[in-house]
């Protein structure tokens, strides 16, 4: 008699379903989209991140601008004639006057408050280059993608365009300009009216540079495959170039606007110092660096803090926008 194959004293107790035992370190896969990417890029680009901290600060002081001398100085057009010395017009005690209460020394001759000055000079700087970078940005985009798409005349047309522009005098069109500006405009009086020349000059000059870069961008992208779909599709000529084109134009666009409001920033304080900027006593960098030219062999503490808060903010400016435009560019490993 043969043995039996199995055991049959027992019966086997039914087990129940085993669940796949997960590891401690598996996690699931997320897709990131570009602006996580971009935003994981420039983390890790620590001086790109201190610059645009500056500039963030820069920023909030403008706005600020009041708060800020109430709380730390003195009105920017108050005179401190008691803190001068009264044979040679300079600041008393050492550095041009810095003290706990004038945390940046006071001006010669006239004893005003740097401190003060310099808040408020922020705010002039950055008005004019942010609104004077929104113009070149605005018809550069416009301008460029439309040579960029249309080609043919319209494009030789616009590229001419650009090319007279960018050969023009601007400095000696601006002072020209100005000189010839009545006090009362649209409006606008005093620095106001100069205000808005700069931005509307500085604009229109800017934004052949831009329209350049769009211009190159967009002749590349109108012949890849969404726009070949969207038009076999039946779109026109507005949908493809603010739906299809414009979207993917915004990267170098961005990054373009940041590397111009620099040199907007020198622009405007090379303009106040040759005094075809704002009209005193509104404050100005340039303008402080032009007033400076007096007694700089004097007090040289006068020319320092206008200067090195120019050089600190367009160096800000320039690695913030270095940072962004590596942050943003797909062909990059870091």
């Amino acid at each position: 008699m043969t043995a039996p194959l199995h055991d049959t004293s027992a019966e086997a107790e039914p087990s129940a379903p085993v669940e796949p035992a997960k590891g401690d370190g598996e996690r699931k896969v997320e897709g990131r989209s570009l602006k996580q990417i971009a935003w994981n890029r420039l983390k890790r680009d620590k001086v790109a991140l201190g610059g645009g901290i500056v500039v963030v600060l820069l920023v909030l002081v403008a706005v600020f601008a009041p708060l800020i001398v109430s709380l730390l100085g003195h009105p920017p057009n108050q005179f401190h004639q008691d803190k001068l010395d009264p044979l040679t017009n300079l600041p008393q005690g050492s550095l041009g006057g810095v003290s706990s209460d004038f945390l940046f020394g006071l001006e010669p001759n006239k004893g005003r408050d740097v401190f003060s000055r310099i808040v408020y000079g922020a705010r002039i700087s950055l008005l004019v280059a942010f609104l004077a970078a929104i113009v070149a940005v605005v018809l550069g985009t416009l301008f460029g993608i439309v040579a960029g798409f249309f080609g043919g005349w319209i494009d030789a047309v616009i590229s001419r365009v650009m090319d007279v522009l960018l050969s023009f005098p601007q400095l000696l069109f601006i002072i020209s300009l100005v000189s010839v500006l009545p006090d009362d405009l649209l409006g606008l009086t005093g620095s106001g009216v100069r205000i808005a020349v700069l931005i509307l000059v500085i604009g229109f000059f800017g934004w052949p540079y831009i329209g350049r870069i769009v211009r190159g961008q967009t002749l590349s992208l109108r012949e890849r495959e969404y726009v070949e779909a969207a038009r076999s599709l039946g779109g026109g000529p507005r949908h493809i170039l603010f739906r299809e084109l414009l979207p993917n134009l915004v990267a170098p666009i961005v990054v373009y606007m940041t590397l111009m409001i620099p040199t907007n920033i020198l622009t405007e304080a090379a303009l106040s110092f040759l005094g075809a900027g704002v009209r005193p006593p509104t404050a100005s960098w340039g303008g402080m660096l032009r007033d400076a030219l007096e007694t700089y062999e004097h007090d040289p503490m006068f020319m320092v803090f206008p200067g090195v808060t120019i050089f600190i903010t367009v160096l800000a400016f320039n690695l913030f926008g270095d940072g962004l435009r590596d942050a943003l560019d797909p062909k990059g490993t870091r």
